[in-house]
């Protein structure tokens, strides 16, 4: 029998989960805990500036490598720091387990000093929360916090703490939990068969149909075996934002991603097909813009591992609850041997696709001249060409996010890592600090915006202490650029707090943390200062890109219109 105190046994249940990283900042009510992490060596803690950016490096962590973040943080601000990081995490379904230190039992409800309710406060932001109650249901308690965290949809889990649950003096047995049961909890593991036979004979007669898949193909780990199930059906492919990645975009089938600011040639096959195939999406209001007016002549076939968000806002004619995997592995199976009804339908609806590419090749966007402002665009287009398209990029919030997602080309899953459900500025240099620290031989590149950078760039600090060898890309208009574009399309060019009148001269900033900065104000300039920056692949380099201010991102859908109702350039509209 081994006895350890609740510090002791939280530190040792981690170990024993295989934690590689736990991302904190300590606080009174977390000391027991921080002191029996100090006493071991196989859970590396990483000392972050702000709460905030500990939930954000967690995140990035989860979504590159697919198993769940590890965040420390103790009571009170501690814990509502983290807040903004949970939510993140819980919009775009990321698995996350977040231990809050707690005033101690006795003190709880008596407004003691750094008291926060942290489970009432984050109820609506997470997949489940528990209080500890007794240092002996530790162990029980962590084993269920992982398993709810990553089974099902995947989602954070908020642990609370109170300090005396984890004295040193109060030792209890320890047993690492092998298997956890929860009466309450049954996430599914496999689709109907009867649904999804219906739907594969549905697929096998469609005459426009089109693949709308989202994030929980990537969380899912479906990529591979929807690449299959679309390569042998032959059929276009589109993807959400936070899809990105999940099907190669450089093949032909891949029509780019859908919604907002997606490509033209999606939205317009979408609005256009007579069969949605949607996986691991949830008919966000950025893809769908009016729900009335949705691809009005489609039927829908939805799968999804939470049943909640099946017809949640859009009805699906045929809805299936599964995992993405398992379903389209099953849809697999039944396809293979048969062909489709409409081979010829299939065809004059590639040329209809292919029609609508050629309309807008050549158009996306007017490359800068000799002594002008670089376009973002570029900057994207070169990073992509410099880094062969095969690194991790994250991004803040904003114009740069959508020129990311735009302008570099992902072929495989967890490379485009951004804040989609909840838009979080902030969240890129964080994430990619969580990303490097798992992947330290590849490239890893923040890709923001001066507003959004300017939120965490605290963690220079970090990066420091650490070693942690990250890009940054400032795409640097001086302003927050998808904040004017929408008062320049909305209130008459009135940019109402929107221009950043005071900067910092970020070049002096980063070399004041010890690290290498470059300003980039040509086209001539900027791929030879890519190439140095990604030289070493350990070392921290920020590239200050001034770029053109009154650049826009389109497409952009005309807000509560069809999926095909976009603006393609300040002059021109669908």
């Amino acid at each position: 029998m081994e006895l350890l105190s609740g510090a002791d046994m939280i530190a040792r249940f981690l170990q024993d989960e295989g934690i590689e990283y736990i991302y904190g900042y300590p606080g009174g009510a977390a000391l027991h805990i921080y002191d029996a992490l100090f006493r071991q060596d196989k859970v590396k803690h990483i000392l972050v500036r702000h709460e905030q950016a500990a939930t954000h490096a967690a995140d990035g962590y989860a979504r590159a490598s697919g198993k769940p973040g590890c965040v420390l943080v103790t009571s009170g601000p501690g814990a509502t720091n983290a807040v903004t990081g949970i939510a993140t995490a819980y919009m775009d379904s990321i698995p996350m387990v977040v231990l809050c230190g707690q005033v101690a039992s006795h003190l709880i409800g008596e407004d003691a000093f750094q008291e926060t309710d942290i489970v009432g406060v984050t109820r609506p932001i997470v997949k489940h929360s528990f209080s500890i109650r007794h240092p002996s249901e530790i162990p029980e308690v962590l084993k269920k916090a992982f398993y709810l965290a990553a089974t099902g949809r995947p989602g954070p889990v908020v642990v609370d703490i109170p300090k005396d649950m984890t004295a040193p003096t109060e030792r209890y047995e320890y047993i690492y939990p092998k298997k956890v049961k929860m009466r309450s909890y049954n996430p599914v593991t496999r689709g109907h068969t009867g649904q999804i036979k219906k739907a594969v004979e549905m697929i096998l007669k469609a005459k426009r149909p089109v693949f709308y898949t989202g994030g929980g193909v990537v969380t899912g780990k479906a990529s591979e075996g929807l690449t299959d199930l679309v390569k042998q059906l032959g059929y276009p492919i589109t993807t959400t934002l936070m899809g990105i990645g999940a099907y190669p975009q450089s093949d032909r089938q891949c029509l780019g991603w859908l919604g907002m600011h997606g490509s033209y040639e999606s939205n317009m096959a979408m609005h256009h097909a007579d069969l949605i195939i949607a996986i691991g999406a949830r008919f966000d209001d950025r893809v769908t813009n009016s729900t009335s007016k949705f691809c009005p002549t489609a039927k829908i076939i939805h799968v999804d591992v939470d049943p909640s968000s099946i017809s949640k806002t859009v009805r699906a004619d045929v809805p299936i609850v599964g995992p993405a995997s398992s379903v389209i592995n099953e849809m697999i199976s039944l396809v293979q041997g048969h062909k489709i009804a409409h081979p010829e339908a299939l065809t004059e609806w590639w040329e209809k696709i292919d029609s609508w590419r050629a309309d807008r090749e050549g158009k996306l966007y007017e490359p800068s001249k000799v002594g002008e402002a670089l376009k973002p665009q570029e900057v994207i287009e070169a990073l992509c060409r410099v880094t062969r398209g095969e690194a991790y990029v994250t991004t803040d919030v904003g114009q740069h996010q959508m020129f990311a997602a735009q302008y570099y080309k992902f072929d495989k899953p967890n490379r485009l890592i951004t804040s989609g459900g909840l838009g979080t500025m902030g969240f890129g240099f964080p994430a990619a600090m969580g990303i490097k620290q798992n992947y330290p031989d590849d490239d890893v590149v923040c890709v923001t915006g001066e507003g959004s950078f300017q939120m965490m760039m605290q963690e220079l600090s970090t990066c420091k202490q650490y070693g942690v060898g990250v890009k940054i890309v400032n795409l640097n208009n001086a302003s927050l650029g998808m904040v004017r574009q929408w008062q320049d399309l909305n209130y008459k060019s009135r940019h109402a707090h929107s221009y950043m009148e005071s900067l910092p001269d970020f070049h002096m900033l980063i070399e004041a943390y010890g690290f290498t900065a470059i300003t980039v104000n040509t086209l001539d300039e900027l791929e030879p200062a890519l190439e140095r920056a990604f030289a070493d692949k350990h070392e921290l380099v920020f590239l200050d890109v001034k770029v053109d201010p009154h650049e826009h991102v389109y497409p952009m859908q005309v807000p509560l219109g069809a999926m095909r109702d976009m603006l393609l350039s300040k002059t021109e509209r669908t």
